[in-house]
């Protein structure tokens, strides 16, 4: 192909000095050529039925260029589903990848980004081998998975550079640092959208990236809108960067270096991309570029269209603007190429990215195609037997095109409905079949929500505490601060950060000391910010660490739930088992006094949390022993403390940082006949005083304690509990409804204890208010030991009303 009128010319960007051939920059501008075909075609799969959604990055391409510049092996991608252009040019995505995503191709080989979890553009690099253990994360750079919530990639982004920090200043981080760091010198380059900016996750990041000083450079993707609302009303003087003035850094001290530049000027791009990332990563000076006067030509994605919001002046400037042209007449102006080659070059990129998609929606039919002959064969052997019951349903499955997983399974399951009541070896074939295919499509959609790896922390077993005959009482907390210095000697990776813990040793002094003993790198003192907090957890987690994170207390959850959900959880899952983030959060809530300080959510916990393990322990003995669990596990989790337990008294043992409670293995703390009651936590105690005295009437309690919520009783050890007594009652702290049906859910239906109950099962719970401060306040809206005294005889007197007479006086009708 002809190059032009000056095929040797090389172009030096001003500051920066970046000297690129003219080759590299007609490689440049083939691929954002190659990026907006791949654009445009993802929208036209969807009006066609194709795909089931497209979201992409046209007009975003050359400042991606810029930025793909200044990438380096070991530097991660943090960022928004806008990125594609990026990931083509640092060699971490290709087209076929691409489409294989736009069509939800669940083929982990030919999806690696998600396994076609997610919608197009959301990228990952694959950080583990196939036995879930790390690769090594400096042969390349890295993306981690991006998530659609809008700033939610903000707080991991702080995380993935503040570990750059880690790895540079910490001797425990440097020791473990091979495969995951040169010295700190790795770069995190988060995106996002100008409207994002909005969210008050992108400022808590911005100000903890300017109080960490850490290699984070942020690019601003401005095209002027969020969907349909301009910027005048997203943001304060209709800019990003006006706004960040009081950021900026000064020559000395902490602050963000600002940037401005246009998204179509591609030597200014990589110029600017050139001087952020190498200050970042040399000096670890963050840094944000807002990239303006950038074009979003096909809309927001494939759900609606710009031309209903956008003005006429608007339009033309998507026209006047767009990059790829405006690189373009630059190519030829500077005499690089001329048009007729560059037509040439256009022209071909789009017939070669046509073809791309062709084979990526072959590659994504064919095993669908496969298993519907599959079960046509099936289908049609039944058939045989009884034409008139399938003889539609196979001509449905025959005929559907493009055929579908969904349709195959609902076929094979209909036509067992319709062939009900009737034996016969064909019918047992289909049953097979249809079994054996939803076992299949399960590991294809449902896999990897928890590690599958050697690390597992289901897979670590009991290990007792070991107590000499003259074990010291020492407070509860002292039992959990032993743990953890114990922990903090034994595993370099681990680190502990929160609010408080570092010279104080925490509220409750759980810490105390060990910030002084272990160093300032590993037990970290923080701002009051939850989210990032967390997010410097999962990033680092990211990148090799093990961090536990410290949230307050439960209530302060909250602050932080949504990342938690829609980031920690998913992420292994998401990624179809490619990325894991091993943080454990430590918090503790249930019994105190006052509103916000007695909280015990845990339906909203568990129903939000599914991809962490959930741990509730009735005293810091069994927390120490399921912290030892999880901090040998590669899973991430979440333990609640007992508030109310680090005063109390406990036997320390000498094994502190080394024995181990199995994850999802209840402990039966008191043996009884005649009602099983299940609680966790602070109940615990509170419910062992009540057996006291319902032992008094005549009724022997049995009590078991959960330990951990998720996973719920692996054993069924409360089933067997049942089928002896009988009865069964769920004391819980949550509101009236919360983890209390969740239980009995699990009880009652998942081991199948309905069969043993000779009652209906019964709950106590919270009120469905907060609780007022005080005593008094504490006694009426949690239950207490006169409540689980009076439920449980309520339960006897049900079943042996002459044995047990009424309480209370019983009101005549």
């Amino acid at each position: 192909m002809k190059t032009g009128t000056r095929p040797d010319i090389a172009v030096t960007t001003p500051k920066a000095k970046l000297r690129l051939s003219a080759q590299d920059v007609l490689a440049d501008y083939r691929l954002a050529v190659r990026s907006r075909a791949a654009s445009e075609l993802s929208r036209r799969e969807v009006l066609v039925g194709k795909a089931p959604f497209g979201i992409s990055g046209e007009g975003k391409e050359i400042a991606q260029l810029g930025m793909a510049h200044a990438f380096r092996p070991g530097d991660w991608r943090s960022g928004y589903y806008r990125d594609q252009t990026f990931m083509f040019a640092v060699g971490l995505a290709d087209l076929s990848q691409y489409f294989a995503q736009l069509y939800a191709d669940p083929d982990v080989v030919r999806d690696p980004n998600s396994a076609g979890r997610q919608m197009l553009s959301h990228f990952a690099t694959r950080t583990l081998d196939e036995r879930g253990r790390f690769k090594d994360l400096l042969a390349t750079g890295q993306s981690a998975s991006e998530l659609s919530p809008v700033a939610a990639q903000m707080p991991r982004s702080v995380g993935l550079a503040w570990a750059s920090r880690l790895y540079r200043e910490s001797p425990a981080a440097r020791s473990v640092a091979r495969g995951f760091s040169r010295g700190g010198e790795e770069v995190c380059f988060a995106t996002i959208g100008n409207a994002g900016t909005s969210e008050g996750v992108f400022w808590e990041s911005l100000n903890a990236a300017g109080v960490l000083q850490i290699p984070l450079v942020i690019s601003v993707w401005d095209d002027g809108y969020g969907i349909s609302v301009p910027n005048e009303f997203q943001t304060t003087k209709a800019s990003i960067s006006a706004v960040l003035e009081g950021f900026r850094r000064q020559r000395e001290g902490t602050g963000i270096e600002l940037y401005t530049v246009k998204g179509h000027d591609y030597v200014a791009c990589c110029d600017v991309y050139q001087i952020a990332a190498e200050r970042a990563r040399r000096e670890h000076i963050p840094a944000v570029i807002h990239v303006t006067e950038m074009t979003q030509p096909q809309g927001h994605s494939t759900s609606g269209s710009h031309e209903r919001y956008k003005s006429k002046e608007r339009l033309r400037f998507e026209i006047e603007f767009d990059p790829i042209r405006r690189m373009r007449e630059w190519l030829i102006r500077e005499e690089m190429a001329d048009a007729t080659s560059l037509d040439e070059l256009e022209r071909a990129s789009r017939i070669d990215v046509e073809r791309i998609r062709e084979e990526a929606w072959d590659a994504y039919q064919a095993p669908i195609h496969a298993e519907r002959e599959q079960a046509l064969t099936v289908l049609e052997a039944a058939a045989a037997e009884d034409q008139a019951a399938l003889e539609a349903l196979v001509e449905e499955l025959r005929t559907t095109d493009p055929p579908s997983r969904r349709l195959i399974a609902s076929t094979a399951r209909r036509a067992l409905a319709a062939l009900r009541g009737r034996a016969g070896s064909a019918r047992d074939d289909l049953a097979a079949f249809a079994e054996s295919y939803a076992k299949h499509n399960d590991e294809l959609f449902n896999s990897h929500l928890h590690s599958r790896s050697a690390e597992s922390p289901l897979r670590i077993g009991w290990v007792g505490p070991a107590y000499p005959n003259d074990a010291e009482m020492v407070d509860g907390r002292m039992v959990l601060l032993r743990c953890f210095d114990a922990n903090l000697e034994r595993d370099p990776r681990i680190l502990i950060l929160g609010e408080d813990i570092g010279k104080l040793g925490d509220v409750n002094l759980v810490f105390e000391g060990l910030q002084a003993k272990h160093g300032e790198q590993r037990v970290i003192d923080t701002g009051i910010r939850e989210a990032t907090i967390l997010g410097q957890g999962i990033g680092a987690a990211l990148r090799g660490l093990r961090p536990v994170v410290d949230i307050q207390y439960v209530d302060y959850l909250l602050y932080a739930l949504e990342l938690a959900s829609d980031d920690l959880a998913t992420l292994h899952w998401r990624t179809g088992g490619g990325q894991k983030a091993p943080v454990l959060i430590r918090t503790k809530g249930h019994r105190l006094q006052g509103i916000w300080h007695t909280g015990s959510p845990m339906a909203t916990i568990i129903s939000s949390l599914r991809g962490l393990h959930v741990a509730v322990p009735r005293d810091m003995t069994r927390a120490a022993g399921l912290y030892n669990t999880l901090l040998r596990g590669d899973d991430p989790a979440l333990l609640i403390e007992v508030l109310s337990g680090y005063r109390l008294k406990e036997r320390l043992p000498e094994n502190v940082g080394e024995f181990t409670i199995p994850l999802g293995v209840t402990e039966t703390i008191r043996r009884g006949s005649d009602v099983t009651v299940v609680t966790y936590g602070a109940l615990c105690r509170i419910a062992m005083e009540a057996a006291e005295d319902l032992a008094g009437v005549g009724i022997e309690t049995e009590i078991i304690d959960v330990q951990t919520l998720l996973p719920f009783d692996r054993d069924h050890a409360i089933a067997e509990s049942v089928e002896k007594t009988g009865a069964l009652l769920v004391v819980d702290e949550d509101v009236p409804g919360g983890a209390s049906a969740y239980i009995v859910r699990e009880v009652v239906e998942t081991q199948r204890a309905i069969d043993h109950l000779e009652v209906g099962p019964r709950t106590l719970t919270g009120t469905a208010n907060r609780v007022a401060v005080g005593n008094d306040g504490d006694y009426f809206s949690k239950p207490n030991r006169d409540d689980i005294f009076e439920a449980v005889y309520a339960i006897m007197r049900e079943r042996r009303p002459d044995e047990f007479p009424p309480i209370m006086p019983e009101r005549r009708s």
